[in-house]
């Protein structure tokens, strides 16, 4: 767990679906912060764990100053459909229109390993989905129609050559 790097698109470990935490420990809460500072190196707003090559159910996120890390996050509830666009750590430069729910419950462990249920809306909401999206192996440009990425293929190919843009 030491080296950590950003995984990019075209790595196949993004594709692939992590497993359960069986138990909050040191080395999962130790995870937790270094994910929550390598998202700040990258001036993310969230980030799972197979982005750094780990197939746990573990995300991260900031917004208005609240850190949160999530265990094993499931959404319980959603309602409300919206399009914003979307852009991804794994997918530097590329942004599209994503359709998400406004609004979720997600339920999981907090970094003691207590359950935490949380009613989240609007950015919260979208990043939360993006981050559990990253878990089940989904990324953004999965949740387009293909005709939609015509304009980000140049991009993807980069992305997926040299892992990441220059």
């Amino acid at each position: 767990m030491n080296d950590l790097s950003m995984r990019y698109y075209g790595d196949p470990i993004l594709k692939k679906k992590s497993v359960e935490v069986e138990a909050v420990d040191e080395d999962v809460r130790t995870l937790i912060s270094k994910m929550s500072r390598i998202m700040r190196q990258y001036e993310g707003v969230g980030l799972a764990a197979p982005q750094l090559g780990i197939l746990k159910r573990i995300i991260v996120y900031k917004i208005d100053n609240e850190l949160v890390g999530l265990v094993n996050p499931r959404i319980i509830w959603r309602q409300g459909k919206e399009v914003m666009p979307e852009g991804c750590l794994s997918l530097p430069g590329v942004n599209i229109d994503v359709k998400r729910s406004q609004e979720i419950i997600v339920e999981g462990l907090d970094k003691r390993g207590k359950p935490v249920q949380l009613g989240e809306l609007g950015v919260k909401a979208r990043v939360i989905q993006h981050e559990i999206d990253h878990l089940d192996g989904v990324l953004i440009i999965d949740r387009v129609h293909k005709k939609k990425l015509k304009p980000v293929r140049k991009q993807l190919r980069e992305i997926k050559e040299h892992g990441l843009l220059c």
